[in-house]
């Protein structure tokens, strides 16, 4: 009984694709500013000059290491995504070849190079000692560019192909393994809602609240500050319980306030009442004290 062949590998999402791409991009910008920080001790420019060049060698080791070894890019191993070969297989999907990843090294890295290079000299003004030269490479550089956005238009029309170089080398992204039966839960995105709900809640409701009304009512500091023996009442803030720094009543009792703690709260709430006592606390008077005359103590 002959065995079954095995089954081809599952066709990715376009928008897998994407994403494993633009992880791409993020690794190389990561790994870009790590090493521009190694550097950050020298001279300032230090790195502009060779620019292209090192970002050249940076996506060299990223192909050696990932490409190369794997047949699969960073960001297409963490989607689940790899490389296989079509191209003279009849359709079949085959691992690359070293010719391919060589090839896919120097249109990508040398590619890249290339772009950035000329595109420093086309600025420094050195293609104008070449016209002719300048002219067929802007020729060149738009019919690239041209036949890039009918590639990318064509991946969106076929799923396959997401650049040019994966076209002209017949690369296509594949499920580097079978993905079986997905079990959804929804306690993550319950917990998510639930929270999401009561943070919109809370932003709704803690703008009414007057913090500093319920701070200053009674029930909050009717019991804490303040001393109960009369003689002590002027030299004990009721809203602080400390020593009160520019005394001052609120008008309504003979309790005694900072100057701070009573301005802060009559700025806060406008029906402000005494924590001690309950009475309207919308005045700011100067504690007054009466002293006695020297010549009266002394005839006593």
């Amino acid at each position: 009984m002959a065995s079954k062949p095995p089954a081809p590998p599952g066709r990715v999402l376009r928008v897998s694709q994407l994403d494993a791409l633009e992880l791409d991009r993020m690794l190389e910008q990561l790994l870009w500013e790590q090493l521009g920080r190694c550097f950050q001790a020298f001279r300032p420019g230090l790195l502009v000059g060779w620019e292209p060049e090192l970002r050249a060698l940076l996506r060299l080791l990223l192909w050696r290491f990932t490409l190369y070894s794997s047949e699969a890019t960073v960001g297409q191993a963490l989607l689940n995504i790899r490389y296989r070969s079509s191209y003279n297989h009849g359709g079949r999907h085959v691992s690359l070849s070293r010719r391919q990843k060589l090839w896919f090294a120097a249109l990508t890295v040398g590619g890249g190079w290339a772009s950035e290079r000329w595109r420093d000299i086309y600025r420094g003004g050195a293609a104008a000692l070449f016209p002719r030269l300048k002219k067929a490479a802007g020729t060149a550089l738009g019919l690239l560019g041209a036949t890039q956005l009918l590639a990318y238009v064509v991946f969106l029309r076929t799923g396959t192909g997401l650049s040019l170089t994966e076209r002209l080398l017949g690369l296509n992204a594949v499920q580097a393994r079978p993905q079986g039966l997905r079990q959804v839960g929804f306690e993550y995105m319950n917990r998510e809602l639930l929270w999401h709900g009561f943070a919109e809640f809370l932003l709704f409701v803690l703008p009414l609240v007057n913090a500093a009304r319920l701070r200053f009512s009674p029930t909050a500091h009717g019991r804490a500050g303040g001393a109960k023996d009369p003689a002590e009442a002027a030299t004990v803030c009721v809203a602080c319980g400390e020593w009160p720094c520019l005394p001052h009543t609120a008008g309504g009792c003979a309790h005694v306030f900072c100057y701070h703690c009573l301005a802060s709260r009559q700025a806060a709430s406008a029906d402000l009442a005494c924590p001690r006592c309950g009475s309207p606390a919308r005045r700011m008077l100067p504690l007054r004290v009466a002293v006695p005359e020297r010549g009266r103590v002394e005839g006593e």
